[in-house]
């Protein structure tokens, strides 16, 4: 039975594809019309070759030839302003876990400390509720003021933007422990330390594990945004650099390997999330 729904679901998503290759296909023909670049805001984002011209939306064919150039040759590397898009890629991905590594190593103990403590948690618990409804890119300028460095900076927004989650999450998944395993620690006169290690730990496992899914996706849909802002490598400078060039094949192609590696990175964290589980 597990087969057939199998089965059934590759056939639909192949159907749906194909669909919609079909209309995209349709709604680009040469007489379907063409899409018009603004004059005054290609002026604006100082496109000059595009103001006033009339730029046809790319078809599935071109974008797909786009696609495969991209695949054929994606770490070359002709200078600053021409470089492959597994390089850009590259970037973007170090950059994401450097910052979400980072995070965790704050968020995860710190959120310990605040599930296993009331006092502790009516401590933090204003200071998290005004910081975590900040957009991440709202800390940018004063990043780029403070440190001076863009790449940094961008780490930095990364960090941020990926340490509530897990602290929220890794609080929760603490407090949530069933009270009675934590009296039978205590009646066994097991230290803390080894209870949280050893009791508070498998327990909350499977919704830190969530926690950091949750910070992974947000991490990688903030970095393209932020190497628009920083600019010089990343795939988020890619599109804008493209925009610039006016090459919407190549915003298409990079918008889909931004859509495959944030399925990569959530596929590998919701693994390593049901391993947890499995254990558990």
């Amino acid at each position: 039975m597990g087969s057939v729904q199998h089965w059934r679901a590759t056939f639909l998503s192949v159907a749906l594809f194909l669909a919609f290759l079909l209309l995209w296909h349709a709604a680009t023909r040469p007489d379907a019309g063409e899409a018009t670049v603004d004059p005054a805001y290609a002026a604006l984002v100082g496109n000059a070759a595009a103001s006033g011209s009339k730029t046809p939306f790319p078809g599935p064919a071109e974008v797909g030839a786009q696609l495969w150039q991209h695949l054929k040759d994606p770490f070359y590397d002709r200078g600053p302003n021409d470089k492959g898009i597994g390089i850009q890629l590259g970037y973007s991905v170090a950059r994401v876990l450097t910052g979400f590594g980072l995070a965790a190593l704050v968020a995860i103990p710190l959120g310990f400390l605040i599930g296993m403590s009331r006092t502790v948690y009516r401590a933090f618990d204003p200071f998290i509720q005004v910081l975590k409804p900040i957009s991440p890119l709202a800390w940018m300028p004063l990043a780029l003021y403070t440190i001076k460095d863009a790449n940094t900076s961008a780490v930095f927004v990364i960090f941020i933007c990926s340490l509530w989650p897990m602290l929220v999450n890794t609080a929760f998944g603490v407090g949530a422990v069933r009270q009675d395993w934590l009296n039978v620690a205590r009646t066994l006169e097991v230290s803390r330390l080894r209870t949280a290690l050893q009791v508070i730990l498998p327990a909350a496992a499977p919704t830190i594990m969530t926690g950091m899914r949750i910070s992974v996706g947000i991490a990688w849909l903030v970095i393209v945004a932020a190497e628009m802002l920083i600019g010089g490598t990343g795939i988020g400078y890619f599109v804008w650099n493209e925009w610039n060039n006016l090459s919407i094949s190549n915003i298409i192609c990079a918008i889909f390997f931004i859509g495959l590696i944030g399925m990569l990175l959530d596929n590998l964290l919701a693994r390593a999330a049901r391993l947890v589980s499995y254990r558990e």
